[in-house]
């Protein structure tokens, strides 16, 4: 399995946006978001003129297996320093340690605390406890569409 990094310096494509964007939809499901929005969240990582972020993609020679969006937030102590936007492995990869694998390159790859978004009933969110996040809040949102 190999591990590619984009960060502003080192930007993805139009096209590998789009198709990081079509697999994030679909292998998320549920869990995920419209297509729009993890485009927009896409540009945001490959912003050079804010913080940015970066994109991790797990691939072999069958194609894309994994994919996560790492924001950096521009804020450290009151508010994490970066903020795991979306994360997905591959339906059928999953059960297989890759998901393991690329937290593990992601925070070899970082500083700082991480925060994430996780439905109770998403069977990542036992994953995401053995590497020690934890859930320090209830989050509330107020949406002004």
């Amino acid at each position: 399995m190999e591990f590619q990094t984009f960060t502003p310096h080192f930007p993805l494509s139009l096209l590998q946006k789009e198709q990081i964007a079509d697999f994030l939809v679909e292998q998320l499901g549920e869990f995920g978001d419209s297509t729009s929005d993890v485009l927009k969240c896409l540009d945001y990582a490959m912003n050079s003129k804010g913080s940015g972020g970066l994109v991790i993609l797990a691939s072999d020679a069958g194609g894309l297996d994994g994919a996560l969006v790492l924001n950096h937030t521009g804020m450290s102590g009151y508010i994490p320093e970066h903020i795991l936007v979306y994360f997905a492995v591959k339906k059928d990869k999953r059960g297989r340690g890759l998901g393991k694998q690329m937290l593990q390159y992601l925070l070899s790859q970082t500083h700082g605390s991480i925060a994430l978004h996780v439905e109770p009933q998403n069977p990542a969110k036992k994953l995401y406890e053995e590497f020690g996040f934890s859930n320090k809040y209830l989050e509330m949102r107020l949406s002004r569409d």
